[in-house]
């Protein structure tokens, strides 16, 4: 090489771009980060003002079991070299404490996320980070862009994409890339919304109760069942609980709600035997079940013409949805680059080019599973682009 320095590019400023470029840095590279927003990091910066959960602080295969798609083993391999330990002490080495919450999740003390980009943006001594600079597809050999110079065309001897799935594009992750990588012979699974809401139509009965949460409840699609909150908004159920059963429906599962999970369907049945006197019946189950008002209305939206047993309802009631919520309004997304479209995280069709985050085909519920996997594929796929 004769000393001289390999150019690399690294197109998208997320999570998983900033660590491929970082690592590309630290390996000798001369690094260029092409962004196409007027700022780096728009969607972790949002993911900060519900407090940036960085991960989760449980078992190792536990974490890893929560993975699925194509690239599984791919990403499964990565988080296992920088998982939720190794996440937890980047954020620390930084000079961001983190602790961990009562459901294990890992948040930075702050519980922001603009400290630790500050942080982080300052160990980038040398990279060239370049906003405005939206990739328009390939030019030859080389990297097109639209830039407020004009058009420009990069020429790099390696390059990381990191440019996100295709869910909420004004922060800048907006699926353009399919086509472009398609037309290059890279098979990629259809992008579809993971981590979504539901999309209900309620009747007028249900206006009064938008906004309100369900505290109390287990939800069920298929083989994944989850204990958790959700809320009733005029557009459908959203929260965490649905975010958890959202691959479940969107592959075509039905959904139940247990609205007494602490009760068998025998103790409701037994409670809901006592005489109701002159009680409606919607009393009596408000009375018998300590039914909140949101939950006894989801009993009288989704389970009328009420039946007389009416306890086997209570234990599972059907969920009537349009399906999920469009893939914009996803938290994340499933499909992308397929594994078989990849040696490693070198795509096998277009040589010197590698991607790594949610370009991906894989998924995984909220919870700091999505960040750490983006942090260890964008270090995992410098690394293999660095040999």
């Amino acid at each position: 090489m004769n000393g001289v320095k390999r150019q690399a590019l690294v197109i998208g400023a997320g999570p998983a771009g900033l660590m491929a470029a970082g690592a590309l840095a630290r390996g000798g590279c001369d690094v260029v980060v092409a962004e196409a927003k007027p700022s780096v990091a728009r969607k972790f910066l949002m993911a900060g003002k519900s407090g940036l959960n960085l991960t989760k602080d449980e078992r190792l295969e536990r974490f890893l079991a929560a993975y699925h798609g194509s690239c599984v083993g791919l990403v499964r391999e990565a988080v296992a070299g920088f998982g939720p330990e190794e996440v937890a002490d980047w954020a620390r080495g930084l000079g961001q404490p983190v602790f961990t919450g009562s459901s294990g999740r890992v948040f930075p003390e702050t519980m922001k996320g603009s400290p630790l980009l500050r942080a982080w943006l300052g160990t980038f001594a040398g990279v060239d980070i370049r906003t405005r600079w939206r990739w328009i597809g390939f030019d030859g050999a080389g990297y097109a862009f639209d830039t407020p110079e004009g058009r420009q065309v990069v020429t790099p001897d390696l390059c990381i994409l990191a440019l996100g799935g295709g869910s909420w594009a004004r922060l800048g992750s907006d699926g353009a890339w399919v086509p472009w990588l398609a037309d290059r012979g890279v098979n990629i699974a259809p992008l579809a919304p993971a981590n979504a809401g539901l999309g209900v139509d309620w009747s007028v009965h249900m206006a009064k109760h938008f906004g309100a949460p369900v505290k109390v409840a287990r939800l069920t699609a298929g083989d994944t069942s989850v204990r958790g909150e959700f809320v009733v908004s005029a557009r459908g159920l959203e929260g965490s609980a649905i975010y958890t059963v959202s691959r479940a429906v969107r592959e075509g599962a039905s959904l139940t709600v247990d609205l007494c999970p602490d009760l068998t369907q025998d103790e409701v049945a037994t409670r809901l035997a006592k005489p109701r006197g002159k009680s409606t019946v919607a009393a009596h189950l408000r009375k018998a079940l300590k039914l909140d008002p949101v939950r006894l209305a989801l009993l009288m939206e989704f389970g009328r013409p009420l039946p007389d047993d009416l306890a086997p309802l209570v234990k599972a009631l059907p969920i009537r949805h349009a399906g999920l919520r469009p893939i914009d309004e996803a938290i994340s997304t499933a499909g992308g680059i397929t594994a078989e479209a990849l040696d490693g995280y070198a795509i096998r069709a277009i040589p010197g080019l590698y991607a790594c985050g949610e370009m991906l085909d894989w998924e995984a519920p909220t919870g700091g599973y999505l960040l750490t996997a983006c942090f260890a594929t964008g270090l995992a796929a410098a690394r293999q682009a660095l040999g």
